[in-house]
């Protein structure tokens, strides 16, 4: 069977905090997280639902901090369906340790979270001459590395991009962007301008959905720029369920409607082909 659509930013958080203690980055949990919990058994049956036919799960930092067990644990069960994205302390001493570590359990990207709901601002953590070695092997292990981040760490990851052209970078949420001023988007020319490295690629999520329509964007202006500039096949959707408050029909509904004006090659980069290629364990 041909793969329609894949998902690569669902959480799922465990019941059994004995097995899986919560241990939040930042120190604070994740309001989503306590309130709208999802089991791994839960997403599987929402996204059979909807169609959706593999997944890259993402581990939660702001619930369980560095401790990637619960994910790793549930894609064992099914490989070939399931990726695992999981973060570790990129920083730390046995930085490179843990990463080795959790690729041995199964998972294959990694994930650096420097900003959020509950760590509001920039954490200088990308421009920390300590993460170097972590970065770099994450290109010789083949593992992409999802950047939660806004545009004041830019730069940094520039340096980042150009010092280790081997390693690739998915931007969490395209940062979010205001784009409410309509085209040629002003505001997010410091998106655009990523570009130009072809080691970035892009994350579009319900966070970019949500905001398809604000003020003067459309999604035939700001995802056809996006899809002129990076090109489809480097773009690739997830759903960040359940950290939106939408259903995960009215999410993938919203992504059907968001991207209907592509033509169909681009539209499949975009719901599964991306996703394949750097996650080539979910390929067909």
């Amino acid at each position: 069977m041909v793969t329609r659509l894949i998902d690569i930013h669902p959480h799922i958080i465990s019941p059994d905090t004995q097995r899986y203690p919560l241990a939040p980055l930042g120190g604070e949990r994740s309001g989503w997280s306590a309130t709208r919990p999802v089991t791994f058994e839960q997403y599987i049956a929402a996204m059979d639902e909807v169609g959706i036919d593999k997944a890259a799960i993402v581990h939660s930092s702001t619930t369980y901090g560095f401790d990637n067990s619960y994910v790793a644990d549930c894609i064992a069960s099914q490989p070939k369906r399931f990726a695992g994205v999981y973060s570790v302390d990129m920083l730390a001493p046995d930085a490179a340790d843990q990463i080795r570590y959790w690729v041995e359990r199964g998972m294959a990207g990694l994930r650096i979270f420097t900003t959020g709901s509950t760590m509001p601002g920039q954490a200088p953590w990308l421009e920390d001459p300590r993460l170097l070695a972590a970065w770099g092997l994450a290109g010789d292990l083949h593992l992409p590395v999802c950047v939660q981040m806004t545009k004041a760490a830019v730069p940094a990851l520039e340096k980042l991009l150009t010092a280790f052209p081997k390693t690739v970078a998915i931007i969490d949420h395209l940062m979010k962007p205001d784009i409410s001023s309509g085209p040629p988007y002003p505001d997010a020319q410091f998106l655009f301008d990523l570009a130009r490295y072809d080691n970035v690629y892009l994350k579009l999520t319900s966070r970019n959905t949500e905001s398809a329509r604000v003020g003067k964007a459309t999604p035939e202006t700001f995802l056809g720029r996006l899809v002129q500039e990076f090109g489809a096949e480097r773009i690739a959707w997830g759903s960040n369920f359940p950290a939106s408050e939408d259903s995960l029909p009215d999410i993938v509904r919203s992504l059907e409607e968001y991207i209907a004006f592509l033509p169909s090659r681009d539209q499949h980069w975009i719901k599964s082909g991306t996703a394949q290629k750097l996650y080539p364990q979910l390929a067909d």
